[in-house]
């Protein structure tokens, strides 16, 4: 069976982007991984409307990609902050390629937003393709795709 006699419906892209595949919901994603963690502070940031930002939280949350965790300022009523779970925190390098072709391809070198470096070397982080036996740097051309266990016909 070749790639366009299989189904997609177990393809795992199509079921992420089920998930996180909204442009609000990445920049959710985005400014959680940067410590936002009140909606005000999302509302404010982001810019979307209180209605959305409600939406796009609920899924997440529901997802397992947020929890909720109550705070109380003195003399306001209780409320949630969002944090990302860990498996909030596995779309990072997700989020870090996406920045990485965005600033590749989109930026002048003069206007990049943030300056990741590793905390031990301060080099720039780049994100990278690897095979369990840690080749590192691979491209396209390195490797071989092919259906898996589960790739069903097309119906």
């Amino acid at each position: 069976m070749e790639w366009l006699e299989a189904s997609t419906e177990n393809c795992p892209v199509q079921r992420t982007l089920d998930v996180v595949g909204e442009k609000w919901t990445m920049l959710i994603l985005r400014d959680a991984v940067n410590g936002v963690r009140r909606f005000d502070d999302f509302h404010r940031h982001i810019g979307l409307s209180e209605a959305v930002l409600s939406d796009r939280l609920r899924k997440l949350t529901s997802a397992g990609i947020l929890k909720t965790v109550p705070y109380q300022e003195p003399g306001s009523r209780a409320r949630n902050e969002y944090r990302l779970t860990r498996k909030g925190w596995d779309l990072w390098p997700a989020l870090m390629a996406l920045a990485q072709w965005g600033e590749t391809y989109l930026l002048d070198p003069d206007d990049t937003l943030l300056d990741i470096r590793h905390t031990d070397c301060d080099a720039p982080v780049r994100v990278v393709v690897e095979c369990s036996a840690e080749h590192s740097a691979l491209n396209p051309w390195d490797v071989t795709a092919r259906l898996g266990p589960g790739a069903r016909r097309r119906s």
